[in-house]
């Protein structure tokens, strides 16, 4: 696949967007936000990819938020089925496991696009923002919910009202992201995690995933019976007789997502 403003990329069982716009501190216009969109649904129709991992270009920006110039003639409408919000919900509800390996400012739009994904690696270099405020606007592709569920309504109100950029070291502290590493280690703790989870039975990682987030939007009951419907699930796979069978014969488990 080839594209203006982002790079797509398949690393064995791994698929990467990267945004690649680094002069404009991999900001996020609309041309951009289409061609992720692209990209990311072809990776996730691809079989062969368990894991699709976020990232930009340099070292200076995961990426920058939303282009200022556009923002400036968005009219009431515009801000209905919002191209990055939608996006970020596909993101989000995507049946694949999703990581923001965030390698240097990730602001406005782009911080909502880390907050879109199941998991957040940093590098010591960066730095998350929600500035919108600023512009006499709101985060509005996900930004007020998602950080709130991330770091408590308190903590989100904080940021977002004062406009205030964190470290990502303060990040990790909150919650907001789960490992913070050098740059140069980031893509390697990428690759490590992803080991970790692909050892795993592919249908329970599904179902895990769903458990969580559709979980996480309702009541406890509720909550407890979509775990117990998820794992009900899992006790009739093939997966489960292999996995279980493989722990009790000491080796590794052969699972095939069934």
């Amino acid at each position: 696949m080839s594209f203006d403003n982002i790079l797509v990329e398949k690393r064995g069982s791994i698929g990467v967007i990267k945004i690649n716009r680094p002069s404009v501190r991999n900001a996020l216009d609309q041309d951009t936000i289409t061609e992720m969109e692209e990209g990311f649904e072809a990776l996730e129709r691809d079989d062969s990819i368990g894991v699709i991992v976020f990232t930009g270009t340099g070292d200076k920006a995961f990426a920058a938020g939303a282009d200022i110039n556009q923002v400036h003639g968005y009219q009431p409408m515009d801000a209905i089925g919002f191209g990055m919000s939608r996006f970020y919900q596909k993101v989000e509800s995507c049946s694949k496991v999703t990581i923001a390996a965030v390698n240097g400012y990730a602001l406005g739009g782009g911080s909502e696009l880390a907050m879109s994904c199941d998991i957040r690696i940093a590098s010591e270099n960066a730095k998350f923002g929600l500035p919108e405020l600023n512009l006499a606007v709101i985060p509005a592709a996900g930004g007020t919910q998602r950080l709130t569920r991330l770091i408590g309504k308190s903590r989100a109100l904080d940021l977002i009202l004062t406009g205030d950029m964190i470290t990502a070291q303060e990040a990790k502290e909150i919650g907001l992201v789960s490992l913070v590493v050098s740059q140069e280690e980031l893509w390697e703790a990428v690759v490590k995690k992803v080991g970790k989870i692909l050892s795993k039975g592919p249908l329970a990682v599904r179902l895990a995933k769903l458990a969580v987030h559709s979980g996480a939007e309702t009541d406890i009951q509720t909550g407890i019976l979509i775990e117990q419907l998820a794992q009900a699930v899992l006790y009739s796979s093939l997966d489960k007789e292999e996995g279980t069978a493989a722990f009790l014969e000491k080796r590794k488990a052969s699972f095939i997502g069934k």
